[in-house]
């Protein structure tokens, strides 16, 4: 039994063989520089990098050593030394020649890990993106007496290993020394004058003494920590680091200190006026490296009037590090920047109320964005941001002093059409048509008890215009017949009242549900059979549009006394076409033929003889 059963069991299968994968070193560097990396020039930062690394390596376990980096630009290419903590043999096996593998991983390091900035393997192969070969000789600080080695690779993923002769001096002391011989097209990438605009560009901050053929490129420290005799010594230095580094003169700096995430920097006001879609790059480096100049992500939307520059230890790249990578600790950061712009703003109204003024002159519309969703700095800010009203440029504070009720328009369109009216018959009305104001005006009870805001409507502006003497109204009964039999097929009734200023012959007033009520009937008027119905169910009960004529218009009162219906008619019209232009309101088709039709109607009358109107 035992036997038949040993005999029916399945064989054990037999051990399969492992591969290990193929690397196309060609095909890696082709993705690394078309789609990793934005730019070439970052191989120049993946090198000072790796440099900068080995000497943070070697002082973990050994603090008094050198910290040099020296970057030499000649006509053979690119030589880079540092006096870290060099390889050995198996080091430059484990690390150079195996792609991904970190230094930062290796034995008897990791403890120093938080204080590296790259990927020793992945940053060293990005330098084939400008490379066609790249040599390392290194001496290693762990092993006393280590020998030279010698590391060769080329573009086509072939690479060679040596131990040189202990009497070569090439590196009689411990560290690395990389070279680089360009490959073809992109010379102009080891030239002296790029490799130094470049070094400076990402090393200007580092911790080490960089060089570039013997030239400091390291300016610690760093603009924002640096001591000056007064506040206003400090914003000059200041404004001259922003117009090299930048372009431009700001109109104010914010000091950036976030201590719990190693934050420091500078937050520049920009000199005119952006739109809220505008995001500014920020200068962002990280451990003393420029990691991106296009961080996007730093600061919160309604921070859209400043470009920042900052140094920190803690936010952590993406895998190409040229941006940030969105986690819990960038939004902390992103909130703690916010604060801090916010303590500026509200410091400079405590105390400055002179920089704040030019500050909201150009960027009342940032402020203003802040206000919306921070009930604090609304109340803060009411005594200075502006806004378009009927007496003028004014604070909503001193609008609601002058005013019992703050009426408010929701758009640009109806607040040209009735604010020259209302103003005329002490209505106070403010523009809500601009960005955010409308939601500023609609907050302005929950920060300043006791106001009362109102929307402005057709009704109310008609409500305010003084009624007609009722036997002068009937006596012009027939001219108001006339008149709106015309505009009635236009969707707007005719109405007669008295009002200020008398130069304004007539005023069309319409609500939104006027307007979308007329949109309607637009779109029935032009579908089929079966859209028209549906469209047909939906009419509402909306006011029409209306004409409103001043009776006190010396003009409306000689249209008034005419006796030709047609003539009435063609006069309406116009004055319809006028009031619409007066408001400044998109004209529609059939307001534009009205115009022409009007026009060319009065032109007519105009050049005909007493008999040919007999």
């Amino acid at each position: 039994m035992d036997s038949q059963t040993s005999s029916s069991s399945p064989a054990a299968p037999s051990p399969r063989p492992s591969h290990t994968f193929q690397v196309d070193l060609r095909g890696l560097v082709d993705l690394l520089s078309h789609h990793l990396y934005s730019s070439p020039r970052v191989y120049l930062r993946e090198l000072l990098q790796n440099a900068v690394d080995a000497i943070t390596a070697r002082r973990a376990e050994e603090p008094g050593a050198p910290a040099r980096v020296r970057l030499y630009a000649g006509p053979d290419g690119l030589r880079v030394e540092d006096t870290g903590v060099g390889l050995t043999e198996a080091d430059v096996h484990d690390l150079l020649a195996t792609i991904g593998r970190s230094s930062k991983r290796a034995e008897g390091v990791q403890e120093a890990r938080s204080g590296f900035l790259g990927q020793f393997g992945i940053g060293l192969l990005a330098c084939f993106v400008v490379a066609e070969r790249i040599r390392v000789v290194s001496r290693s600080a762990r092993v006393p007496d280590a020998p030279l080695v010698e590391w060769t690779a080329r573009e086509d993923g072939s690479y060679t290993v040596r131990t040189l002769p202990a009497t070569d001096g090439e590196r009689p002391e411990p560290g690395t020394t990389v070279h680089l011989v360009a490959r073809a097209g992109a010379g102009e990438w080891l030239e002296a004058t790029r490799v130094r605009e470049l070094a400076r560009d990402f090393g200007s901050l580092l911790p080490y003494d960089v060089r570039v053929d013997g030239e400091a490129v390291t300016e610690l420290p760093a603009p924002w920590d640096r001591a000056h005799p007064s506040p206003a010594a400090r914003r000059v230095a200041l404004a001259r680091h922003c117009r090299e580094l930048f372009g431009f003169t700001p109109l104010d700096s914010i000091g950036l200190d976030v201590p719990l995430t190693g934050l420091r920097g500078v937050a520049y006001v920009l000199p005119s006026a952006v739109g809220p879609a505008h995001r500014a790059g920020h200068r962002v480096h990280l451990k003393g490296m420029l990691l991106t100049e296009r961080a996007e992500q730093l600061l919160p939307d309604w921070a859209f009037f400043v470009r920042c520059v900052i140094d920190t230890d803690s936010l952590r790249p993406t895998a190409s590090r040229e941006s940030l990578y969105e986690d819990e600790t960038l939004a902390a950061v992103r909130e703690a920047l916010g604060e801090r712009i916010r303590s500026w703003l509200t410091g400079l109204a405590a105390g400055d109320p002179e920089r704040l003024a030019a500050f909201l002159a150009v960027h009342h519309l940032g402020v203003k964005a802040l206000a919306r969703h921070d009930a604090e700095m609304l109340r803060v800010m009411l005594p200075w941001l502006p806004f378009e009203t009927s007496d003028g440029r004014l604070s909503l504070e001193e609008f609601a002093r002058r005013h019992p009720v703050v009426h408010y328009t929701r758009t640009v369109e109806e607040y040209r059409q009735v604010a020259p009216i209302a103003a005329a018959q002490g209505i106070g009305v403010v523009n809500g048509g601009y960005t955010y104001d409308t939601e500023l005006v609609e907050a302005l009870p929950s920060v300043r008890p006791g106001t009362v805001v109102a929307e402005l409507d057709a009704d109310t502006v008609t409500a305010h215009l003084d009624a007609v003497d009722p036997a002068e109204e009937l006596a012009l009964s027939g001219f108001l017949a006339a008149a709106r039999a015309r505009l009635d097929p236009l969707g707007c009734d005719v109405a007669l009242r008295a009002f200020h200023p008398l130069s304004v012959p007539a005023l069309h007033l319409d609500d939104r549900a006027a307007r979308h009520e007329q949109a309607r009937a637009e779109a029935e008027e032009g579908a089929d059979d079966l859209w028209a119905g549906i469209l047909g169910s939906l009419r509402g009960s909306a006011p029409r549009a209306r004409l409103v004529l001043n009776h006190l218009n010396p003009l409306v009162r000689r249209i008034g006394s005419l006796g030709d219906p047609e003539l009435i008619g063609t006069a309406t019209e116009s004055l319809y076409g006028q009031a619409l232009l007066m408001a400044q309101r998109p004209l529609r088709p059939a307001d534009s033929a009205l115009l022409n039709r009007a026009f060319i109607g009065l032109l007519e009358w105009a050049t005909h003889t007493e008999e040919d109107r007999r």
